[in-house]
């Protein structure tokens, strides 16, 4: 049968003769190291399906012109030499070329090798459709989307031997730029799984050869400084193990030692690191005592080993590392210690068990963060759980079954049309990726293609996509667009996008406002405006304004409502006859005592105004706050005091019209020391910063002057402030007028 099957394999054109001479050392291999996996029965199937579905059409060399079949026989090998694979993962391996490019169907392999296979295949054929989008393989989401893709682990390794074959393959290669991007691959991405999933020597070999074919002086470089230092190396290798082998035979262990060198790739990180020369590179192997012992006497036999060798040579306490007592996160178990060796040389020893070998070189749960490797809490604990799986399992491969990649199971890896990778929430949707892109793309967003499929801003996203967004102009965020999108940085943007267009709408409104008062010859006063505001139930402007814009509120009427709050907080009269029922000029009786009071009032030509008066009651007026230095009248009001005004209060002409038999002449007595009078300042500027800061320490800085309260409104680059003071009289109040003019940003200042 094996001789009929590598016929069927010849007969075509394809195979050069040295391809003919490896084709059947490779099949009588393969078929020396599945023997306990692979029966004679599934061989004759796989026979039958090469028969019927592979040809000489089909057959066609990658890039690197290396045979497909060669090739996936030496994949298979690697996988069962030096990974140690079960039988799924070699028959998925053997069938996947079938399936893909052969149109072998899935059904006809889940129905005869079962739905294990068939997972594992359709793994690979993920992948290697996710390499057809040519990411980039430096970015750290393409390992993640690659492990999310993969779902069994089992993939993953196969994965690695592709890798590693290729990688042993090209050297001859002519196509360079391909073979260097296959060597950054295998340096970025396929080096560090495999460090993590404790294949060190794979590991190690992927990193030499790409150093090898991208730095190629510097590979050979070290590799023949190495050489040239084998011969002293050895010696001295000898000459330290000899006492230490002999003592150890002494007290009964057995055990045997070798020496690492450190890889090529390894000595030059660390020439990089310490900018040193090869020779300034002195830790360039390490003896391993390997004990042969029971698992219940391990810990004893390597602290045995270890006070053997420490008492023959000295050790660095600072450099002793107990993985034994506790072992690491991951798994890793082993004695590390530094002593001083035959001419006063550093020599690192590590002790360990066959079982603790075996995990650290072969195992899962090797020791992926050992030397600096970035950890990663999800894949440490997804490691973890393989390790103990395959430790208290009989048969540690068939554990392999239940384990998915399930550690991004919360993200998504997406596409655009150019290749480039995000990582995303997982039930994002499109309106999620516009946004993540940027803003105003979110912003414009009218649906997308996935794959080039057409769907709505609502449509969910899948690792592995390729996604385009579609946009218009005319396209605004929606509120309802909080509902759609999943992640919270979406959400905020649209929050965002949503706040800038009420305000511009807001704008818009109060432009509108401002353009009606104009027509009808009124002045904007932001005190009475907002006065109004909140009479109509409006807690905050924006809103407001936002209403005129969107025609919510009649912006006649507010107009209307606006000159009536005008009129109420500028008309005393009118705000007395809103306030309460006025007694009519015919019914009003003067009482007694208001007669008297009006009598001296009237019968002197002037009202001398003084703090210490006595007999009079007077009051300074509200509406005009007059300061000493003002000119003033007094105004007799229905109670019998008197309210003093500016000559210039807005409400003089109206009172002197209506009531001129109230009016009384007014003077200031003279200023009392220590008085101070209230007055509002209203200033109005450019909104820069600082300019708050800059009016209030020129007041600050006046003596006999006091800030009592200010209130400022910014809007459209400008801000309104009022400030209440203190002050002794217009002098001093002038003064300060002009000094506050004199600040950088501010147009006007008037007293209110």
């Amino acid at each position: 049968m094996r001789q009929n099957f590598i016929c069927f394999m010849e007969k075509t054109g394809f195979y050069t003769p040295d391809e003919h001479k490896m084709l059947r050392v490779l099949y009588k291999k393969l078929r020396r190291l599945t023997e306990e996996l692979l029966s004679s029965k599934e061989w004759q199937e796989l026979k039958l399906f090469c028969s019927e579905h592979l040809n000489e059409t089909i057959l066609v060399r990658d890039i690197f012109g290396l045979n497909p079949v060669i090739k996936v026989m030496q994949n298979a090998c690697i996988l069962s030499e030096e990974i140690v694979l079960n039988r799924a993962s070699l028959l998925a391996l053997l069938l996947q070329e079938l399936v893909e490019h052969a149109n072998l169907p899935i059904e006809k392999v889940e129905k005869v090798h079962g739905k294990e296979v068939v997972t594992i295949i359709q793994g690979i054929i993920r992948i290697h459709q996710l390499y057809q989008k040519n990411p980039s393989i430096e970015s750290d989401n393409f390992r993640k989307l690659l492990l999310t893709f993969a779902e069994d682990m089992r993939v993953i390794f196969i994965m690695l031997a592709d890798r590693l074959n290729v990688m042993r393959q090209i050297k001859d290669c002519e196509n360079n730029d391909a073979r260097l991007q296959v060597s950054n691959e295998a340096a970025y991405l396929y080096a560090p799984l495999a460090h993590k999933l404790g294949l060190y020597k794979i590991k190690s070999e992927l990193e030499d050869l790409s150093l090898k074919y991208t730095e190629k002086e510097v590979y050979y470089h070290i590799k023949d400084k190495l050489n040239e230092t084998k011969s002293s190396r050895d010696r001295y290798i000898e000459a330290f193990i000899a006492p230490v082998e002999a003592k150890l035979k002494e007290e009964g262990l057995h055990f045997y030692i070798k020496g690492r060198t450190k890889s090529i790739h390894s000595i030059y990180q660390k020439m990089k690191k310490q900018k040193c020369p090869f020779e300034g590179v002195y830790d360039l192997f390490a003896i391993r005592i390997i004990i042969d012992t029971d698992i219940k006497k391990e810990k004893q036999a390597c602290w045995q080993a270890y006070s053997i060798v420490t008492d023959m040579y000295q050790p660095n306490p600072k450099r002793l590392r107990d993985w034994l007592s506790v072992p690491k996160s991951n798994g890793y178990e082993s004695l590390h210690i530094t002593v001083m060796g035959p001419e006063n040389k550093w020599v690192e020893v590590q002790i360990r068990t066959e079982r603790m070998d075996e995990v650290a070189e072969k195992g899962l749960a090797a020791h992926w963060r050992y030397k600096g490797v970035k950890v990663e809490s999800g894949l440490d604990d997804w490691l973890s759980s393989v390790r103990e799986a395959l430790e208290n399992s009989e048969n540690g491969l068939d554990v392999m079954d239940q384990l998915k990649i399930d550690q991004y199971e919360n993200e998504v890896f997406v596409f655009t049309p150019k290749g480039d990778l995000f990582k995303l929430t997982k039930g994002s949707t499109v309106l999620d990726f516009a946004f993540h892109i940027h803003t105003n793309v979110g912003s414009k967003c009218v649906g997308g293609r996935i794959n080039g499929k057409n769907v709505t801003i609502r449509q969910r996203l899948n690792s592995g996509d390729t996604v385009e967004i579609l946009t218009s102009n005319s396209q605004t965020p929606k509120t309802g667009w909080l509902d759609i999108a999943a992640t919270s940085r979406a959400k905020t943007k649209i929050r965002q996008a949503l706040k800038e267009i009420s305000s511009r709408q807001a704008e818009f409104g109060k432009e509108t406002f401002e353009r009606k008062l104009k027509n009808r010859k009124l002045d904007y006063d932001e005190p009475v405006m907002m006065h109004l505001i909140k009479k109509m139930g409006f807690k905050e402007v924006n809103p407001f304004y936002q209403a005129i814009a969107d025609e919510q509120l009649d912006i006649n009427e507010v107009v209307e409502r606006y000159v009536a709050q005008l009129k109420y907080e500028t008309d005393p009269l009118q705000r007395a006859a809103e306030e309460g029922p006025v007694r009519s000029a015919d019914t009003f009786n003067l009482r007694p005592d208001e007669e008297l009071q009006s009598r001296q009032n009237f019968n002197s030509d002037v009202l001398v105004i003084d703090r210490g008066l006595k007999g009079i009651d007077f009051t300074l007026a509200k509406c005009c706050n007059p300061i000493y230095g003002d000119d003033v009248f007094g105004f007799v009001t229905s109670g019998g005091g008197i309210k003093v005004h500016r000559c210039d209060c807005p409400n003089a002409p109206q009172l002197r019209e209506r009531f001129g038999y109230r009016i009384v002449k007014a003077r200031w007595a003279g200023k009392n020391a220590g008085s101070q009078y209230e007055i509002r300042l209203r200033v109005v500027g450019h909104d820069d910063i600082g300019i708050v800061n800059n009016i209030t320490s020129i007041i600050s800085k006046e003596q006999h002057l006091m800030l009592r309260g200010i209130s400022i409104d910014s809007y459209d680059g400008l801000f309104s402030g009022t400030l209440t003071v203190m002050v002794d009289d217009t002098s001093k109040l002038e003064q300060l007028i002009k000094k506050i003019r004199t600040v950088k940003g501010v147009k006007q200042v008037s007293r209110c």
